[in-house]
């Protein structure tokens, strides 16, 4: 597999959508257009989640921004894209959520994010998303907290 750090201007423009995609459908709570982003059998990975499938990804999403995500933006830029072929790009981003009247992200809700888009039938989706908190680290093994 060759590795490119650019594909076409256009794949770039639509890759980097993805995130406003999401920043949009967040910000209208909505479940049904952020799992729209992803592939049918796509992933997505947040600290203590995992769901596999648009459906399982659709769920989560509503009860998410009925309960726990009410009320709140999220926020991302790209800070690296690599296409990895012509259908395959991994994009990473870095962002986080914003609780009503905030216009920064706190440190507790900063993220980075890896997303390996695809493109299908024409058009670029997620098959994979994972985010970690971008200025937290894991404990010490054999540590608590």
């Amino acid at each position: 597999m060759t590795t490119t750090t650019q594909g076409p201007a256009a794949d770039q423009v639509a890759v980097a959508g993805l995130t406003q995609r999401v920043i949009a459908a967040w910000a209208y709570g909505d479940g049904d257009g952020f799992a729209d982003v992803f592939t049918e059998d796509g992933t997505m990975i947040l600290p203590g989640m995992y769901r596999k499938g648009r459906e399982e990804i659709r769920a989560y999403l509503k009860d998410a921004f009925a309960n726990q995500y009410k009320n709140t933006q999220v926020t991302g830029k790209p800070i690296d894209m690599r296409f990895l072929g012509d259908s395959v790009v991994v994009l990473q981003t870095q962002g986080g959520v914003l609780a009503a009247g905030e216009s920064e992200v706190s440190d507790d809700q900063a993220i980075r994010a890896t997303w390996l888009a695809v493109k299908q039938d024409g058009a670029w989706r997620l098959a994979a998303y994972q985010n970690s908190p971008a200025f937290k680290s894991l404990p010490t093994p054999g540590t608590q907290g």
